[in-house]
């Protein structure tokens, strides 16, 4: 809810406004099995950018998800764990896991064929038979 919305239609209008995002659902994921540093929950999502992951985090503390423990330490040491109400999301969060893994081969089947068109092929790709596929 990061965006300042604050009111909503729905409970599941809420709940996606919370876990919306390409990284949000691996970063919740990652923190559920204990308080992690910063540097370790980068490791656990691969391809995210720090800036992305600081983002997102800032965010889900916003939502009071996710907690941020900074130690007095020098260096300083922070540790990012769930709240109640970021273990609640996760444990709705499995039976959506479930579905994608029970259907995951059929979802990217879609996607694939979607890409390729009616054909088979991809849009733009010359075949043999294709006045684009022969050379001058």
């Amino acid at each position: 809810m990061a965006k300042g919305k604050t009111s909503y239609g729905c409970g599941l209008d809420a709940a996606v406004d919370v876990v919306g995002g390409k990284w949000k659902p691996g970063i919740l994921w990652a923190v559920h099995h204990g308080p992690m540093r910063f540097g370790e929950l980068r490791r656990r999502v691969p391809g995210v950018s720090e800036k992305v992951l600081v983002q997102q985090l800032r965010e889900l503390e916003a939502d009071g998800v996710v907690h941020r423990e900074v130690y007095p330490e020098v260096p300083p040491r922070v540790e990012y764990s769930l709240t109640e109400l970021g273990r609640a999301l996760n444990t709705a969060l499995i039976p959506l896991g479930e579905w994608g893994d029970t259907f995951m081969e059929l979802i990217v089947a879609h996607k694939e064929a979607a890409r390729n068109g009616p054909s088979g092929r991809q849009p733009g790709a010359a075949g043999a038979g294709s006045p684009l596929g022969r050379t001058p």
